[in-house]
């Protein structure tokens, strides 16, 4: 073990890190975020899970370890050697967690309304980078490591209870309370540097203020309902099934909306559905209903009116997600759009469309998908 230590202190990689140690931590930052990107999937598949489970765990001791270091009390042990790389350590799992949540947010196809949280998670994983120049900052460590271990309950619970909604998020909520406090007492009690620099009052304020913020998010539908994500949704002329697929005809815009894929003006002829076609990601045995709210604009009271509730259940498991659509018929002319909700009423995204009568669709570009 000595020698493997001392080949390790004499190593290629220990000087690099040492000479170039003003960009070592957003070099670890941008390792945590390449290795989720080109790993990570779905996040009921096992290896998503256990490196998830990793990360957390390993930030949690870590920090842990980050913060005793200052009473030495990993002298004359193995720790003490790598007290030096707790600082990168916590930066590569911080800069891991938080892009593996901005992968799973990412993948629904509408953030109109759940736009706030996704930002909170994209802003937390670049000022990550920022975070090295703080990262003694006993306040900033534990308030970051909160949002991170929050957002981990509300994927996990769901995950493995196969379950989702309103009290199962305030359960995850409380669980994630509960051990960030745990680590916060034990390393406050366990630390006399920490007590002579943190207030612990103050700190649990803090922490308290975010456990509230987040869940004022959610009751306001300002957080999608993880895990569940829109992984596809488009209003369509036609939607079929053929040979266990679903056939959805649409209308394809330009090339150059890379983005989208089909136009967000839909021609209407006298007497046709107006189709809207959505697939959902749900975890393995995750059952859950889920509905299609159709709202019009009236340009008159310039308010968007409830028109129809159509609701059907959704069983998890499918890569592509659950396929399912409604339709509606005789429908004005005008903004629509139909919101993709939970039975809770928990926002999973918004598909817009303007509808313009025509009197035939001759000359309107229509596409085929299957899924």
């Amino acid at each position: 073990m000595n020698k493997i230590v001392a080949r390790f202190r004499n190593s290629r990689l220990r000087r690099f890190l040492r000479k170039h140690q003003k960009y070592a931590p957003i070099l670890f930052f941008i390792g945590g975020f390449i290795f989720d990107t080109l790993t990570l999937g779905r996040i009921d598949r096992t290896y998503d899970l256990v490196v998830l489970c990793l990360h957390m765990s390993c930030l949690t001791l870590t920090l842990y370890g980050y913060n005793l270091a200052d009473d030495g009390r990993w002298k004359n042990t193995v720790l003490e050697r790598y007290e030096e790389f707790f600082p990168l350590a916590i930066q590569f799992f911080f800069g891991g967690l938080s892009s593996a949540y901005v992968i799973y947010f990412s993948r629904s196809v509408s953030l109109s309304k759940t736009a706030t949280f996704f930002v909170l998670l994209v802003a937390l994983l670049f000022a990550n980078e920022f975070l090295k120049k703080r990262i003694s900052n006993k306040y900033l460590q534990f308030s970051v490591y909160f949002f991170l271990n929050f957002t981990f309950f509300a994927f996990m619970v769901p995950v493995f209870i196969k379950d989702i909604g309103t009290e199962i998020f305030r359960v995850s909520g409380l669980i994630s309370l509960g051990s960030t406090l745990l680590l916060i007492l034990t390393t406050y009690f366990s630390s006399p540097s920490t007590r002579a620099e943190v207030h612990l009052g103050k700190l649990v304020g803090i922490i308290g203020f975010i456990y509230g913020f987040i869940n004022l998010l959610y009751f306001f539908n300002l957080i999608p309902p993880v895990p569940l994500a829109l992984d596809e949704g488009l209003v369509a002329h036609n939607v079929s099934i053929e040979n266990y697929k679903y056939v959805v005809r649409y209308e394809k815009d330009e090339n150059y909306y890379f983005w989208r894929d089909h136009k967000l003006k839909f021609h209407y002829a006298p007497d046709e559905n107006v189709y809207v076609f959505s697939s959902i990601f749900a975890p393995t045995d995750l059952k859950k209903s889920v509905i299609h709210r159709w709202k019009w604009y009236n340009a008159i009271t310039k308010e968007w009116e409830m028109v129809e509730d159509i609701g059907f259940k959704i069983t998890g498991g499918r890569t592509g997600g659950f396929r399912g659509y409604t339709y509606k018929n005789n429908i004005k002319e005008g903004q629509w759009k139909v919101d993709v909700i939970t039975e809770e009423g928990l926002v999973l995204g918004v598909i817009d469309f303007e509808v313009v009568t025509v009197t035939s669709l001759d000359g309107v570009k229509i596409a085929e998908r299957r899924f």
